[in-house]
């Protein structure tokens, strides 16, 4: 019997009563087929890879993370909260050391949900992996952590959460948005003004196979990881890169993930997207399992694959040399940007607009960020959607200097007077919220 290099914790939960509609992509079955899969290969035979149920995570923790309107259980659901839990067990496995390393397979996903919710994105109503995060920086102390999402899609989620945040590196690998859904990911996004560099875009051409996946990963993610030096690293682990996905146009095959997820050696996968539900998810869950545990995953091949079928040409390969190139420098060099920042007194102005395409919602935010020498500054955001009007949603970083703690409250204070609809306060410092 084979012997794992690394114990392996694989924290399982399909929600089973949770669907946007009975046939949609997003649903039960692309996880049944990939348990069955595991079974049927005999994976948790094999002393070192264990199964775990998840836990239930609290309206709290996702108000540390969220600002969510008119408030969080009007959201969400029950398979949200224990998706989310599933997460934050697999971060608990870790940093007990009962595992070296673990796999949340649930759902429903959550890379597309952003700091504001007020419905669902991209199948995502709450971001799964930054609520484990937070959790973990909060109990545990984890200070810097990297997330390589590897998702066919944007994760704009998780980039809007994370643009403000120095200690968070994030770096995705998708297809190019001018050709999918959530239309960003463009290498010029690389981060807020006291973040530059932190967020890096990987947009591949369509059509891009394991031979672009796996340049991209040893030229770009793992030199910067090297850099970055993160305390984890976290893989969004979306799978709808295979050639066989119905909803994209990417030609990654099962072998390829495995190989990408042996390079990149995470501490923790989530599982985003994916949703080819017989003809990947059962094979690339298999290779990804394989290679966390350091097992052989050579014999994990799709029926239908024959790798000369996506042989990519020169001219494709050299566009996506030169996509890395941008990204690295990107890293290692931040560029100043040619757009003037909105300034309003020592605030920084971001303005955007939202679509919910899940829940049908438009979504319009003028965010403040507090241009702060000492720390990355208070966040303040007005934020007016089709589904509730005029709230504000104000928070002083975990890392927030005493001056920008009292400005915190002082916003707050203020706030309560100007008639918003809808006020949270996120103080990590102290570790509460205030509605």
């Amino acid at each position: 019997m084979q012997q794992v290099k690394n114990k392996l914790g694989v924290v399982f939960f399909p929600a089973f009563d949770w669907a946007i509609s009975p046939t949609h992509p997003e649903r039960q079955e692309r996880l049944l087929y990939t348990m069955d899969q595991l079974k049927e290969e005999g994976v948790f035979d094999i002393p070192g890879i264990r199964e775990y149920k998840p836990e239930l995570a609290s309206r709290q923790e996702i108000e540390k993370v969220h600002f969510c309107f008119p408030d969080v259980l009007s959201n969400i659901t029950d398979s949200h909260l224990i998706s989310a839990g599933g997460c934050i067990k697999a971060g608990k496995l870790v940093m007990e050391k009962k595992e070296d390393k673990a796999f949340a397979l649930v759902r429903p996903p959550g890379h597309h949900a952003m700091k504001v919710v007020h419905g669902g994105r991209g199948f995502c109503n709450i971001n799964i992996e930054a609520i484990m995060i937070e959790y973990l920086r909060e109990k545990y102390g984890v200070k810097k952590v990297a997330i390589v999402d590897t998702d066919c899609h944007h994760g704009d989620g998780t980039q809007d959460i994370y643009w403000h945040d120095p200690d968070t590196l994030y770096i995705s690998i998708h297809q190019d948005g001018r050709t999918l859904y959530p239309g960003t990911g463009f290498t010029s996004e690389i981060g807020g003004p006291k973040a530059k560099g932190k967020t890096i875009n990987i947009p591949l051409p369509p059509n891009t196979s394991d031979e672009g996946f796996l340049y991209a990963m040893e030229n770009v993610v793992l030199p910067i990881l090297d850099d970055f030096a993160p305390d984890l690293i976290v893989n969004s682990a979306g799978q709808d890169n295979h050639f066989t996905d119905p909803i994209t146009n990417m030609n990654f095959s099962a072998r390829g993930y495995a190989k990408l997820s042996e390079m990149l050696k995470p501490d923790l996968v989530v599982l985003e997207g994916g949703y080819s539900i017989q003809g990947a998810l059962p094979y690339v869950n298999l290779g990804i399992v394989l290679a966390l545990a350091g097992l052989d995953y050579s014999y994990v091949k799709e029926p239908d694959y024959d790798p000369k079928k996506f042989e990519m040409d020169k001219r494709t390969m050299d566009y996506i040399k030169r996509i890395c190139e941008t990204a690295r420098k990107n890293y290692f060099s931040p560029p100043q940007s040619s757009i003037t920042l909105e300034k309003d007194g020592n605030w920084i102005v971001r303005n955007k607009e939202i679509f919910y395409d899940t829940s049908y919602i438009v979504e319009r935010q003028k965010e403040y960020i507090l241009d702060c020498e000492n720390c990355r500054g208070v966040l303040k955001i007005e934020s007016s959607s089709s589904r509730v009007k005029n709230c504000l949603a104000i928070e002083a970083p975990i890392n927030c200097c005493e001056k920008c703690l009292n400005t915190a409250y002082m916003e707050y204070d203020k706030a309560k007077e100007k008639g918003y609809s809808h006020i949270q306060f996120i103080d990590r410092v102290n570790k509460k919220v205030l509605r």
